[in-house]
């Protein structure tokens, strides 16, 4: 994974004893999402109250505007979508928690500091990243050979998302228009309509498509990338012809297999419905 830029932000999620904590690389570190700290803090089932709350009692006792040691970044929520969220870096995060009265500060504080020195280790050895990306799907059960593909998914989009930053595209929301292009020329369907499809809610697609969705999703991006830099596109546009054709390259194959096969490449069946079968037969 390459060192990220100033502008560069990639959504993560990290898990602290069951609770879910979003994260996001911003100016190259770590940046959490203060509600999500907060609820796992204290269990709150009203953590954006609480939080609310609590800015306003420090504000009185200690003189201190937490609010100003936060930042607002886009975080996806349960719905999908991306918000603007109060976020905090590692040491005002430490700042915020000394403000909750919490048995879990301390475990939270050693949470806190073993995931920013793994950043710091990603930095010096990007390798380090991609191992734990795939312990991590070995860990929750994925065969091998569909973790090499998955892996290489990912550097082909990061690859085509490093050309499209170098050809004057725009950001993450350009980024999105594009994806979504490819995505409904290879499968006739958007990201959005493809996750309906499988009945995922906030779950990554690609950790739900089976082998041949991969293949297919790394064929659309590899095409789009080629013809990108065989004709030197520029801007959005010109991009998104580029990225309407690569995904038609996918798309046609797709449609080839289907004929010749007898079967829909697009499946509803995902990793969670298999993870619920495979409990069900314990």
């Amino acid at each position: 994974m390459p060192i990220v830029c100033v502008e560069t932000m990639i959504n993560h999620i990290a898990i602290f004893k069951g609770k879910q904590v979003r994260r996001i690389i911003y100016n190259n570190e770590w940046w959490f999402s203060v509600v999500d700290i907060i609820e796992a803090l204290t269990d709150s089932n009203k953590p954006r109250v609480y939080w609310n709350a609590m800015k306003t009692r420090v504000k009185v006792s200690d003189g201190i505007e937490l609010s100003t040691i936060c930042r607002q970044l886009k975080l996806e929520s349960p719905d999908g979508k991306k918000y603007e969220t109060d976020c905090a870096n590692t040491e005002s995060i430490f700042r915020i928690i000394q403000s909750v009265p919490s048995p879990k500060a301390e475990p939270f504080k050693r949470w806190l500091a073993r995931v920013g020195y793994e950043r710091v280790q990603e930095i010096e050895d990007p390798e380090l990243a991609t191992k734990r990306t795939r312990a991590l799907y070995q860990a929750k059960g994925y065969p091998d050979s569909w973790i090499e593909k998955r892996m290489r998914g990912i550097e082909i989009r990061e690859t085509l998302t490093d050309e499209w930053k170098n050809r004057d595209v725009g950001g993450d929301k350009e980024y999105a228009i594009l994806t979504a292009e490819i995505s409904k020329a290879a499968f006739g369907m958007t990201p959005s309509e493809y996750k309906k499809f499988k009945g995922l809610n906030r779950e990554n697609l690609r950790d739900h498509m089976d082998d041949l969705e991969l293949i297919f999703s790394m064929l659309g991006e590899a095409s789009t990338t080629a013809i990108a830099r065989n004709r030197d596109t520029q801007g959005f546009s010109e991009n998104q012809k580029a990225a309407e054709e690569g995904g038609a390259v996918a798309g046609n194959a797709r449609k080839e297999l289907e004929q010749k096969s007898g079967r829909r490449v697009s499946s509803r069946n995902n990793f969670l419905k298999q993870s619920e079968i495979k409990q069900l037969n314990k």
